[in-house]
């Protein structure tokens, strides 16, 4: 995820990412985020996508006890760690400068039993050495295509990483053509769907595949 930097006279609508924590409760358990929005930005706060892809997991719209999972561009880690919680083996990745402050909040939020299910991993898109290709059932994202310049990393590591039988989750807000654009991209390579809109929080989550021989024909 981008770093963006602190505003000391950030709007109203900003002000929840400059509270140290966020609380939530997921999957019977009550989790606290904490966020530093004055040190590293976007990377270090909740973003409503986060929680509304959160709570479609917590719904089952996928069976998570014993699926592969990867969270990509993580930040704080809210969406890994409730796959965790919801029984996914869970890889949560963010860039290296986001590490440290990722396994703080995943290792705070998840009780010691459910610990060795999640790993935290540096994973900058496009730079795949210590992965395999394949590797997950499910691929995680919470608004993380609002950067044009990393779409063709993201779309590169989308493809690596999923199997015939994988399926990518895509929570995000609509907010520019730029990510409209981002979607036209991801249909040339994956069959998708809209799956679910939050209406409150205008965020829509987007469900992909790897498309099949016979859908190229």
């Amino acid at each position: 995820m981008a770093l963006v930097p602190y505003v000391e006279n950030a709007g109203m609508g900003l002000q929840k990412f400059h509270q140290p924590l966020a609380t939530f409760s997921f999957a019977s358990h009550t989790i606290q985020i904490r966020q530093d929005w004055r040190q590293l930005g976007v990377a270090a706060v909740v973003w409503d996508a986060a929680v509304v892809l959160s709570t479609y997991l917590e719904m089952g719209a996928m069976e998570l006890r014993g699926c592969s999972a990867v969270e990509l561009g993580a930040g704080t880690g809210l969406v890994g760690i409730v796959a965790a919680l919801l029984g996914a083996h869970v890889t949560i990745t963010d860039r290296k400068v986001a590490l440290e402050f990722l396994k703080s909040n995943v290792q705070a939020n998840l009780p010691v039993h459910v610990q060795p299910r999640a790993i935290v991993k540096e994973l900058t898109w496009g730079q795949l050495e210590n992965f395999l290709p394949g590797e997950f059932d499910l691929i995680l994202g919470a608004d993380i295509i609002y950067l044009e310049e990393t779409f063709t990393e993201l779309l590169q590591t989308l493809e690596y990483l999923c199997s015939n039988h994988s399926v990518i989750l895509l929570a995000c807000r609509i907010r520019y053509e730029r990510d409209n654009k981002f979607l036209s991209m991801l249909e040339k390579q994956f069959t998708v769907s809209q799956v679910h809109y939050d209406p409150e929080k205008d965020v829509y989550i987007y469900r992909a595949q790897k498309r099949s021989q016979r859908e190229d024909l």
